[in-house]
């Protein structure tokens, strides 16, 4: 069984966070949900959500698949929180897979999880990317693609690619008959 670890901070985009949960546990991936904090946490539309476990508790490097959903101030949330920047380190140095959606691929970008990589995010996260689109290995941003796969890491643009990216997520953990499975339920435009 695949098994994925996704993040929820506060501030977190609602569409981004639970349609890649959804998807990911349509598929048959065991999707343990990690909050910042404790108690419910409130995303950036004011909807509350709870998580499987706090994020203190996740040991070790035994998932496939770490997710960040985007969402303002969710992102900087995940940025800034040591153990987060622990986890990104110890995963992507197992070479697991790493994906992030809107304002999110800022947190991987942070840890150098996109140099060398084509990426994409939210048009307004790009200035804060500025210097990743400089050559001598650093990311180079795309702003033709709404979903993009870079050796182990998927990024996305917004909440309006949330279920492409999620059906992408899919795509790269059990391949591309299990997405046409799990669409035959969802009916979704792919």
């Amino acid at each position: 069984m695949k098994r994925v670890l996704i993040i929820l901070a506060p501030g977190f985009e609602e569409i981004e966070g639970i349609t890649v949960i959804d998807i990911l546990r349509r598929a048959g991936a065991e999707v343990i949900v990690a909050g910042t904090i404790e108690g419910p946490i409130e995303a950036s539309r004011k909807t509350r959500h709870l998580a499987d476990v706090r994020i203190e508790a996740i040991d070790g490097v035994n998932f496939d698949m770490l997710v960040l959903p985007g969402g303002q101030p969710g992102a900087d949330h995940l940025r800034n929180h040591p153990k987060v920047a622990e986890l990104i380190h110890n995963l992507s140095q197992s070479g697991k897979w790493m994906a992030a959606i809107c304002a999110a691929p800022s947190v991987l970008a942070a840890y150098g999880i996109l140099d060398g990589k084509q990426f994409v995010c939210h048009p307004t996260s790009v200035d804060s990317l500025r210097g990743l689109e400089q050559p001598a290995g650093k990311a180079v941003y795309n702003s033709t693609e709404r979903v993009i796969v870079d050796g182990q890491v998927v990024t996305s643009i917004s909440a309006g690619s949330a279920m492409e990216f999620a059906f992408k997520l899919v795509e790269v953990l059990f391949g591309r008959e299990k997405v046409t499975e799990v669409n035959v339920g969802v009916i979704a435009k792919l």
